[in-house]
């Protein structure tokens, strides 16, 4: 009976090892070590329990009217979430290993105005597009664009005059940038460059007014480079991991605008904090950390990965709403917890910076 337990336990090791994403990369504290701001409101959870599963998410709303919104978040085992402003349950798609996510407004397909929406996708190989109608909020699939990196982990979108870019980026910090286009309503994909951050990568960001990309390495920061490839693959360096700012791993980032003013947020997964820059100037400038505290019935998020943000009204946000995923959506988690589903946290925008004031 021995010999048999033992030899149980050597095959479940040996399937945790051939599925490291059924683990969580997070050590399930039980609050994070930046300057605590409260929860707002919280998603559903993702269907996929008892799995590192919920990932990135992402935020649009209606330019015209700004109680109309979607949340949308990936399930990295099963496919893609649209969630209403409340965090309830507009639309799942089942569209397998769908693990980062992004979007563009503005997108034309068949002389139709539609948010262009893509994902970087395991089980196919490269990039799942969709598209979001902006008068009724439907979502559906639109193609498949395969992109040969090692593995597609990350993805981020931009917008370089009319031209729309999405950025993948593979687990091994191998990067393709291709340029999307609608013809006869069908999908179009050109290759405009291909570079290596050097290790493990994922995070990544475009800030369309300053034609900056950011990529965030793992165990090591984050980058900035140029999005014209004409410009070559120079880049800077915007923070050391580990550092006082960046725990490892480097996990989710995304940008908001307040005003005249233009914030990088990014995931320090190792401290279960987010570290907070001003990019609109020339340098980069360090702001603070933040982490999410309980509040509101929502308990606190621990762990962290994905990360969205929108500045401007958000329908009862005034100022703007950050999204952020939560690796254990369970009341009074601990460092014992077992973890049991994921899901994405709300915080109000005025909460963050009240809390980066000096």
């Amino acid at each position: 009976m021995k010999r048999r337990a033992l030899v149980l336990a050597a095959l479940a090791l040996t399937a945790c090892a051939a599925d490291g994403e059924m683990r969580s990369d997070s050590p399930k504290m039980t609050l994070g070590a930046g300057v605590p701001v409260p929860a707002a409101a919280e998603t559903v959870a993702v269907a996929t329990a008892s799995a590192d599963a919920a990932d990135d998410p992402e935020i649009w709303v209606d330019p015209n009217n700004p109680d109309r919104g979607v949340i949308l978040g990936t399930d990295k085992k099963a496919g893609l979430y649209a969630y209403d402003l409340t965090g309830k349950v507009l639309t799942f798609l089942a569209e397998g290993e769908l693990n980062n996510v992004d979007l563009r407004d503005g997108f034309q397909v068949d002389s139709k105005a539609a948010v262009l929406i893509a994902a970087s996708d395991r089980t196919r190989g490269g990039a799942a597009l969709f598209l979001l109608d902006p008068e009724t909020l439907a979502l559906r699939k639109w193609a498949d664009v395969p992109v040969p990196v090692s593995e597609p982990y990350g993805l981020c979108m931009g917008r370089r005059g009319e031209a729309f870019v999405v950025i993948v980026v593979g687990k091994a910090g191998d990067v393709r940038q291709l340029r999307i286009e609608a013809v006869d309503g069908q999908p179009k994909a050109t290759e405009e460059r291909r570079f290596s951050v050097g290790s493990q990568a994922e995070g990544c960001v475009v800030d369309d007014v300053t034609g900056r990309l950011y990529i965030g390495e793992e165990a090591k920061g984050v980058w900035r480079y140029g999005l014209d490839p004409a410009g070559g693959n120079a880049r800077a360096r915007v923070a050391v991991a580990p550092g006082k700012a960046l725990k490892p791993d480097v996990e989710g980032m995304t940008l908001l605008r307040d005003g005249s003013e233009t914030y990088l947020i990014v995931s320090s997964q190792g401290d279960s904090a987010f570290a907070l820059w001003r990019v609109d100037g020339p340098e980069p400038v360090y702001a603070g950390r933040i982490s999410v505290a309980a509040a509101n019935g929502v308990d606190a998020v621990t762990g962290t990965d994905g990360v969205a943000a929108l500045g401007g009204r958000v329908g009862p946000y005034a100022q703007g709403l950050v999204v952020m995923q939560d690796d254990m959506d369970t009341d009074g988690e601990a460092a014992s917890t077992t973890r049991q589903r994921q899901n994405y946290k709300l915080v109000d925008w005025r909460q963050i910076k009240a809390a980066l004031q000096p």
